[in-house]
Parts: C-alpha cells; sequence; structure tokens
C-alpha cells in the first residue's frame, strides 16, 4: 500500500506541474486543481498542504527534471562543450515538437508572480541560478581541461548561454517558430562548439 500511494502522489503531482506550468499560479484554481488531480479539496490540502506548497512541489519537479537531463546529456557526451551544444540541440527537437510545452516554466513564475507572491518568484530565481551553476561548473570543467581558454569566465559563459536557452524557448511560443527552432538552438550550439575551435 505504501508504495500505491507514493506513485499516486507522484502521478498527481506530475499532472500539477504540467497544469501550472501551463496555466501559471494564478491563472489555476481550486478547481482547476480538482479536475486535473481528480481530487476533492481536503485531500489535496492534506497531500500537499496548499496551493502554495503543490505550486513550489511542482515548479520543484520541473526543475529536477531539467537538471537531471542536462547532468545526463553532460555526462553522455566526449567533452563538457559537446555535451552542452548536444543539450541546446535536444531542446531545440523538443521545442519544434507540436505537443511540446514551450515556455520555461520558472521564468512564467518570475514573470507572472505578483508582489504578494514573492516566495514563488524568489523560488523560481534560485532554481534558475542552479541550472546556471551546472552550465558554469560545465564551462568550468572545459576550461580546465584547456578546451577554451584560460581566460574565459565561466560565469559570463553560463549568464550568457542561460539567456539564449530562455530566449529559445520564448521565440518557440510563435507562430512561425516550428520551422526555425532547430536551426536557431543549431546556432547556439554550433557557437558552443565553436569555442573550442577557435582556441586549437
Amino acid at each position: 500500500m505504501p508504495r500505491k500511494a507514493a506513485y499516486d502522489r507522484h502521478a498527481s503531482l506530475e499532472r500539477a506541474m504540467i497544469l501550472f506550468w501551463t496555466r501559471g499560479y494564478a491563472g489555476t484554481s481550486l478547481k482547476d486543481i480538482e479536475a486535473a488531480l481528480d481530487m476533492r479539496p481536503g485531500s489535496i490540502y492534506a497531500a500537499f498542504g496548499s496551493k502554495e506548497k503543490l505550486f513550489r512541489s511542482a515548479l520543484t519537479l520541473y526543475a529536477e527534471r531539467s537538471r537531471t537531463a542536462l547532468s545526463e546529456t553532460l555526462s553522455e557526451a566526449a567533452s563538457p562543450l559537446e555535451g552542452l551544444a548536444d543539450h541546446v540541440r535536444k531542446l531545440g527537437r523538443a521545442l519544434a515538437a507540436p505537443t511540446q510545452t514551450k515556455a520555461c516554466m520558472l521564468m512564467k513564475t518570475m514573470l507572472e508572480s505578483s508582489d504578494n507572491e514573492r516566495v514563488l518568484r524568489d523560488a523560481a530565481e534560485d532554481m534558475m541560478r542552479q541550472t546556471e551553476a551546472a552550465f558554469r561548473d560545465a564551462f568550468q570543467a572545459a576550461r580546465d581541461a584547456g578546451q577554451i581558454p584560460a581566460d574565459r569566465d565561466p560565469v559570463r559563459l553560463a549568464s550568457r548561454l542561460q539567456s539564449e536557452v530562455l530566449g529559445l524557448r520564448a521565440y518557440a511560443q510563435r507562430s512561425d517558430a516550428p520551422g526555425r527552432i532547430e536551426d536557431l538552438s543549431e546556432d547556439i550550439a554550433r557557437d558552443l562548439e565553436a569555442l573550442a575551435t577557435c582556441f586549437r
């Protein structure tokens, strides 16, 4: 029985993540949550505490999933730069798919949170910093391995890459983006690979 309950909780959290990702925190009503999770209000509060706590759990799931995907791609690549380039290419393919939710849930939360929802905005921003830190570590590893020049700042490179990824996600929301988004992601990936090429 405990194993089934844990699975149900994870499945509910998955549905909540998709709901919040699509509609945002303010745009999601308790009725929406009830319908998506197939749970009564009392059960929702017993399981997750509150709408805000449920949202933060869904946000954490989204961020963890994104960082896990990045980590796996980096670990499978021949080098840190190739791993980052592969990550961007995978994102481009995912964003080109018609069923993919385009915008970054973390950025949407930052943009849509009101002053009264500062806790949610701060949580999203902190999670974005964690992803940027993973980019930084990959650039640092590339520099330590002599793959990029010693004067290239891993922190600045990571900030730039995160801004490019967020821009790619934002652009993907355009109606005419599907035919272009993979080309744009390929451009970003090649720029990453060129950091090593220029140093040879």
